[in-house]
């Protein structure tokens, strides 16, 4: 037995799981495990997040935050901060993911999350101890699509002036994206992260998985995740007639920079994905993400198309035209 699986047999013992049985439920694009223990009838999910590449003090304190508000994310049942362990209440096997490709009513799931995300940030009230959405932060992302996937599709990295001039567009851009309230972002909302539990009642019936690298950023990050889903095309109908739903719940927001910060923060999330994708095959040997590039093109292609991106369009023509626009091969060293 190796130190590690010691260390997880010792919590789960303290835990009064010691004898459950175990196995995987899902490994993570990081170095997160996910297992799922079963006690006769009874069922828990270990968290395995192994410092230092992993901290499960975020996921703790953002967890209880919105347990805070009625929202279900999983309890927490045991936790072991030093040794990245925790036992989680098990939500289910239901992902909308499984639901949808069963045939679940996709406009009824995805009403329900754009509803818990109206809940939340009308019952958000700010948080001082949450990291910010500031530029570094977000340059850090975009930057992955000049630092990975640009050399990847060219062989060749990015010269230093261009990466510049990107950053100094960007810049420009999230000042507009701003102009919106700052909210909870929960980062990466979309299907594969939720459950449904048609049990619980109003926006409890949708369960949240993967919140720990949540921050304060504006209202919009959240509904592209949704909506700009990089592993799963939506109708572009249901998202007009969902977006109006937000707007309506929130009449005080001006609706242009609703729509421009929207449209930034759709392109900076897809120009992150493609340098994340990429990086998950090149460096991690996970090649299966890079099917979900030329759906991550066509959203990116989208928001580039909103005047407020208009300087970032003009650079991206330049630097990455059409015809670069395609998705690595597998395996190959940059």
């Amino acid at each position: 037995m190796s130190n590690r699986e010691a260390l997880i047999a010792d919590f789960l013992a303290h835990a009064g799981w010691g004898n459950a049985g175990r196995g995987v439920l899902a490994d993570d694009a990081s170095f997160r495990r996910y297992d799922r223990l079963i006690r006769g009838d009874e069922r828990a999910v270990l968290m395995d997040a192994p410092p230092p590449m992993e901290d499960v003090r975020p996921f703790i304190h953002i967890d209880r935050l919105l347990r805070g508000m009625g929202l279900s994310a999983p309890e927490i049942l045991a936790e072991d901060v030093e040794a990245g362990l925790l036992l989680l209440e098990d939500l289910g096997d239901d992902t909308y993911t499984r639901v949808l490709a069963e045939g679940g009513d996709e406009a009824a799931l995805y009403e329900l999350a754009l509803d818990l995300l109206i809940e939340l940030h009308r019952r958000f009230e700010g948080n001082e101890t949450l990291p910010s959405y500031d530029d570094e932060a977000f340059l850090t992302e975009a930057t992955l699509l000049t630092d990975w996937y640009m050399p990847a599709v060219s062989d060749r990295e990015t010269p230093a002036a261009r990466r510049a001039e990107y950053c100094d567009l960007w810049r420009a851009a999230l000042t507009q994206a701003r102009r919106m309230p700052a909210t909870l972002v929960l980062r990466d909302y979309h299907v594969d992260n939720m459950i449904w539990l048609p049990d619980r009642p109003g926006v409890a019936a949708c369960g949240l998985l993967d919140f720990q690298d949540a921050r304060l950023g504006p209202v919009t990050y959240d509904l592209v995740s949704l909506f700009e889903d990089a592993r799963r095309d939506v109708a572009p109908a249901l998202t007009a007639k969902l977006l109006e739903r937000y707007l309506s719940a929130f009449p005080e927001l001006d609706r242009e920079a609703f729509a421009a910060s929207h449209a930034i923060m759709g392109a900076q999330r897809s120009a992150k994905i493609l340098g994340i994708f990429t990086r998950l095959d090149r460096r991690d040997g996970k090649p299966g993400y890079l099917t979900h590039i030329p759906r991550v093109w066509r959203w990116l292609e989208g928001d580039l198309a909103h005047p407020a991106l208009a300087d970032l369009r003009a650079w991206f023509e330049r630097a990455l035209p059409r015809q670069a626009r395609v998705t690595p091969e597998p395996g190959r060293r940059a």
